[in-house]
């Protein structure tokens, strides 16, 4: 079975991703979701570069303005979400953009990450919370050295994420992965 096509358009904040997007989902007949883990949430338009309805130019875009910035938003509710919508444009005979610049969403879907089906531990979370991300980085280190050097030290959620997970399973999961697509990144 041929694997399902994605377009996917990643960098930073003004890098000209948007122009780019917009011409090729009209070239292409194509629909563009967003990728930013900023323009997910709603009210949070100075700063993250989101795209205005007039700005869009009747080409649909997904995946913004779709969560309160009260609440927490993880890769993988994002994954679920974009999976379903790119399922949408696709049976719609269209072709999907992934546009954005946040990698960890971005890979999450390229690479069909699998995560962990494990509930936050709120009162750990809020035990580490209190501790730096140096003190949480020597944590993990020494939980996982492995994982420790693959994971970016000042990310705080993250970390508390790795060590949670330690902690309930013994060790951090190898990354399981369910490619889905065959894909073109433009960076």
């Amino acid at each position: 079975m041929s694997k399902r096509k994605l377009i996917v358009i990643l960098g930073p904040t003004a890098s000209g991703k948007t122009d780019l997007s917009l011409k090729l989902a009209k070239k292409f007949n194509g629909e563009i979701i967003s990728a930013d883990s900023r323009q997910i949430y709603k009210g949070m338009d100075i700063g993250t570069g989101k795209i205005t309805k007039k700005e869009m130019k009747g080409i649909p875009h997904y995946l913004l303005d779709i969560a309160s910035p009260k609440r927490k938003f993880s890769v993988a509710q994002y994954q679920k979400l974009a999976l379903e919508t790119i399922d949408k444009i696709l049976k719609k005979r269209k072709i999907p953009f992934l546009v954005g610049g946040s990698p960890f969403y971005v890979y999450s879907i390229v690479e069909g990450w699998i995560f962990p089906k494990l509930k936050p531990d709120w009162e750990l979370r809020k035990k580490l919370d209190k501790k730096s991300c140096q003190e949480l980085f020597d944590i993990l280190k020494k939980k996982d050295p492995i994982r420790a050097k693959k994971i970016e030290k000042k990310n705080k959620r993250r970390l508390i994420r790795a060590i949670e997970i330690i902690e309930k399973l013994g060790k951090v999961t190898l990354l399981e992965k369910n490619i889905q697509f065959e894909y073109l990144l433009i960076i």
